[in-house]
């Protein structure tokens, strides 16, 4: 063996992965592997999507430990511990009510939409008055005002799950940055001729996306502000967008009654998801990312496969326009909300339709799944919210208070909180 030979063995034996320590994630269940790599320390997730209380853990450990081969013999234990204390969580069903900790009446116009960040202990607030405001979950205490925009404040998000930085994006054609500790303005994000109505931070928190009324989509860096590329395809307004989990596609829905996926390193159009016949109204990823749900005018929602981009199911039964959609967690359900006042609940593996959730007396703008997968909530111009238990399809409690109609409704992660954002221009804090 020549010295360059035993060089190189050297460096593949130096660069294998060593594992420090396990993590855990509840929501969707999954273990993240800690392990350092040539000095740098590195995450890697096991995702166990289907994972249930009845999942024979011993048998879940031997697969795991086949795919991943930094788990060694010694781990295995301690491994079977933390399925064990995902499956504990999985049991542990809250029935618990919510109840009406505050009601916060600190915009002047209403309110557009509403946000938790990761931990849950803060969130924020969009209005027609111009700013956004962040408060302190526990107490309702206003921590910063958001202001320069001069227009309507209309789309917000955190970067989870850092929860550092804070995005709104207006109807005066530009999005900000904000640092969320501190309130400062760190960039304005320029370049769009119309109205910005929808955004998001990408997974990693370095890159942002804003759609506009002006038909296209623009990636900006994060750490620079400046503009990495504009996905431009679509004919008419863009109203909804959505990463993936990995960062690296991104999901637009547009008016021009098309949903379309990109590739967000290069700005490129990777597939059309095409077939609705009326404007799109909702579009986002499962968590793998192998499936989007579109919900559209056209009284439908589609479940479409990704990677061949075809569609899967057409969910029809709505009698009117399907104004929102989304996955649990784990991404075996979707739930639909629709101008016909019911929500519906869908299994994605067979397409069948598990319930309908009949009781609201108005249109059903906005809908999503706690955490656990146990609740669905719904946004109601009836000026309720509605928790619905997802097993039964029975209503477990309405919120009521509000003098107008809900535009916006957010779970914190634990699914222990709630709020509530109405055109009453108050937001409500509501605890399990």
């Amino acid at each position: 063996m020549d010295g360059a030979e035993r060089f190189e063995r050297r460096a593949t034996a130096s660069a294998r992965p060593k594992l420090k320590k396990f993590l855990l994630r509840y929501y969707p269940p999954g273990i993240i592997l800690e392990y350092e790599l040539a000095g740098e320390l590195m995450q890697r997730s096991v995702d166990l999507l289907d994972l249930s209380a009845d999942t024979d853990a011993d048998v879940l450990v031997n697969a795991i430990t086949r795919q991943e081969s930094m788990i060694k013999e010694s781990h295995r234990e301690p491994l079977r511990k933390l399925v064990k204390k995902l499956q504990s969580k999985l049991r542990a069903v809250s029935t618990k009510s919510f109840s009406l900790v505050k009601e916060l009446r600190a915009h002047i116009l209403p309110l557009t939409n509403c946000a938790f960040n990761k931990s849950g202990d803060k969130f924020i607030t969009g209005s027609y008055d111009r700013t956004c405001k962040v408060f302190d979950t526990d107490t309702g205490e206003e921590i910063h005002t958001l202001e320069g925009h001069k227009n309507v404040v209309y789309a917000i998000a955190f970067n989870n799950p850092y929860g550092d930085k804070i995005i709104t994006g207006s109807f005066d054609k530009t999005c900000k940055l904000w640092d969320a500790n501190t309130g400062e303005c760190y960039y304005t994000l320029r370049g769009h001729a119309s109205e910005i109505v929808c955004l998001g931070f990408n997974p990693q928190s370095t890159v942002i996306a804003t759609g506009s009324m002006d038909n296209t989509a623009k990636l900006w860096d994060v750490e620079t502000g400046t503009e990495v590329c504009t996905l431009a395809g679509h004919t008419a307004e863009i109203v909804s967008l959505c990463f993936n989990t990995s960062g690296d596609t991104i999901v637009t829905g547009g008016f021009d009654h098309d949903a379309r996926v990109w590739d967000a390193r290069t700005g490129r159009c990777v597939r059309a998801l095409e077939g609705h016949g009326a404007e799109v109204s909702s579009t986002v990823f499962n968590y793998a990312g192998d499936r989007v749900v579109s919900a559209s005018i056209d009284r439908t929602c589609r479940l479409w496969d990704v990677g061949g981009g075809r569609t899967e199911f057409v969910w029809r039964g709505h009698s009117d326009e399907v104004l929102d959609a989304c996955f649990d967690a784990s991404g075996a359900r979707v739930a639909s909300a629709s101008a016909d006042a019911t929500a519906r609940v869908y299994q994605v593996s067979s397409g069948e339709l598990a319930h309908v959730l009949e009781g609201h007396d108005g249109e059903i703008s906005k809908v999503a799944f706690n955490p656990q997968g146990t609740r669905v909530m719904t946004a109601s111009s009836d000026k309720t919210c509605k928790i619905w238990d997802s097993a039964t399809g029975l209503c477990a409690q309405t919120l009521e208070g509000h003098t107008d109609e809900i535009f916006s409704c957010a779970f914190n992660y634990e699914g222990s909180y709630v709020i509530t954002g109405s055109k009453d221009n108050t937001c409500r804090i509501w605890k399990a």
